[in-house]
């Protein structure tokens, strides 16, 4: 495929590429390493922090290329020959103190995480065992909200996910941007700021025009489905995900991203 037929086709990592036990199938590593090499850009679309991210694009065969990281905060260009491995290429940042205040005196029993790029997470507490990569260091509340950073994420153990919908809702968070996750987990990042809009910035980078495909499954992929030329959902995605999207495709079990790669132009 000619470089003016190439489409940015970005994927959600959890729950679509990877299942809900963060396993890849070699389906999956295959029809990935086959959209690649037909011309195509595939850019990792995650909420993942950039540590989180890159033993992913790893196991999928890609050292060179693009991915977009905590949910559109940043974007890294990865490439063998950087001393890391990647560099960030567009960072996006925000004062997480009045969010962390003002949640924590509505949920003081909650966990508050930031990100340390490259590195790990600074925490109040310790989160469960492997819901966040990297190093972690714990720190009192007023040092998590010391500083700017790209992303903040609130854990509450205690509460369902409904539970949580509706505190959240209550407490009326302002000058941010958050979603929130299958489990009484939510991410905030600075406002305006999603998959969406750092998907922008490289399509307009990638020069694809209007060729773009998006695949995803949670609600912090609503905007990118929304934005995608063709947005394709998930098929155990939620319905308001689903309702976000042009089409819809088989869950994660059954591989639904496979199918969605098929489809792609110079797959048949």
């Amino acid at each position: 495929m000619t470089a003016d037929g190439a489409w940015l086709v970005a994927l959600d990592l959890d729950g679509t590429v990877l299942d809900y036990q963060e396993r890849l199938s070699a389906a999956v590593v295959d029809a990935v390493s086959a959209t690649r090499a037909a011309g195509h850009h595939v850019v990792l679309a995650t909420g993942r922090s950039v540590t989180a991210t890159l033993p992913v694009a790893r196991a999928l065969g890609i050292s060179q290329g693009w991915a977009v990281c905590s949910n559109g905060s940043l974007t890294i260009r990865m490439d063998p020959a950087l001393k890391l491995g990647y560099e960030v290429v567009e960072m996006v940042t925000f004062d997480p103190g009045p969010a962390i205040r003002l949640l924590h005196a509505h949920l003081p029993d909650a966990l508050f995480a930031v990100e340390e790029i490259g590195v790990g997470f600074r925490m109040n507490k310790p989160f469960p065992p492997g819901e966040l990569h990297g190093d972690h260091t714990i720190v009192g509340i007023e040092d998590l909200a010391a500083e700017h950073v790209t992303r903040l994420v609130v854990r509450s153990p205690e509460h369902t996910p409904d539970e949580f919908h509706a505190l959240v809702a209550q407490v009326g968070l302002h000058d941010v941007t958050y979603a929130i996750g299958w489990t009484a987990w939510m991410d905030v990042a600075p406002e305006g700021v999603t998959k969406a809009s750092a998907l922008e910035l490289l399509r307009d980078r990638l020069g694809v025009g209007g060729r773009t495909v998006a695949v995803g499954d949670g609600s912090n992929d609503v905007d990118m489905l929304r934005w995608a030329t063709r947005g394709i959902a998930m098929g155990h995605a939620a319905p308001d995900v689903r309702a976000a999207a042009d089409e819809v495709t088989g869950a994660v079990d059954a591989d639904g991203v496979v199918a969605a790669l098929e489809s792609l132009p110079g797959r048949s």
